[in-house]
C-alpha cells in the first residue's frame, strides 16, 4: 500500500484480483444458498461465501472503499430481518399443530426441484440471508477497527499535541 497525498492507495494487482473475484464470490455464494437443499452446501456456507465479498472489497479498495460500497447499518438491520423470517417459519410449525420448525410445507415441489424440501428450503434461505448480513457486518466492523488502530500507529508523535 502506498500513500499519495495522504490517501492510501492499493496495489493495482490486488485491486484487479478483487474486481475479478468479487462477482464470482457473490454468484457462487447465492448459488450455494439457493441449491443447498438439493446439493452440498446451504444457507450458512453460502452466506459466508457472499460475506467474503466485504473482505474482497477491503483488500482491493481499503476500508474507505468497502465502507462506501456497503452500508454497515443496513447490514445490521437486515440481519435482524433474516432472524425474524427464520422465527416466523419456525412458528409456522407450531401454528399447524406440530413442533417448532417442523416441515409443514413438505408437499411443495417435486423431488430434486429447487423448492422441494418445504419449510427447510425457506429456512435455509433465511439462514443464508442472516449469515451473509451478519458476517458481512462483523467483517466491516473488524476491518474498521483494524484500520483505526493502524491510523493511530502511523500518526507522528508531534501531531497529537
Amino acid at each position: 500500500m502506498k500513500f499519495k497525498n495522504g490517501i492510501q492507495e492499493q496495489d493495482v494487482i490486488v485491486k484487479c484480483a478483487a474486481d475479478k473475484f468479487l462477482p464470482f464470490a457473490l454468484v457462487f455464494g447465492i448459488y450455494v444458498i439457493l441449491f443447498g437443499t438439493v446439493s452440498p452446501g446451504g444457507g450458512f456456507q453460502g452466506g459466508v461465501i457472499v460475506a467474503s465479498a466485504c473482505l474482497l472489497l477491503y483488500l482491493g479498495y481499503g476500508v474507505r472503499g468497502a465502507a462506501d460500497a456497503i452500508n454497515a447499518e443496513v447490514l445490521r438491520v437486515n440481519e435482524a430481518i433474516g432472524a425474524c423470517i427464520y422465527v416466523i417459519l419456525g412458528v409456522a410449525g407450531i401454528l399447524c399443530g406440530c413442533n417448532f420448525a417442523a416441515n409443514v410445507f413438505y408437499d411443495i415441489g417435486a423431488v430434486g426441484d429447487l423448492i422441494s424440501a418445504g419449510t427447510i428450503t425457506f429456512m435455509s434461505y433465511a439462514v443464508g440471508y442472516k449469515v451473509l448480513t451478519g458476517v458481512g457486518f462483523l467483517l466491516l466492523l473488524m476491518l474498521g477497527l483494524l484500520a483505526a488502530a493502524d491510523d493511530d500507529d502511523e500518526t507522528p508523535a508531534g501531531e497529537n499535541e
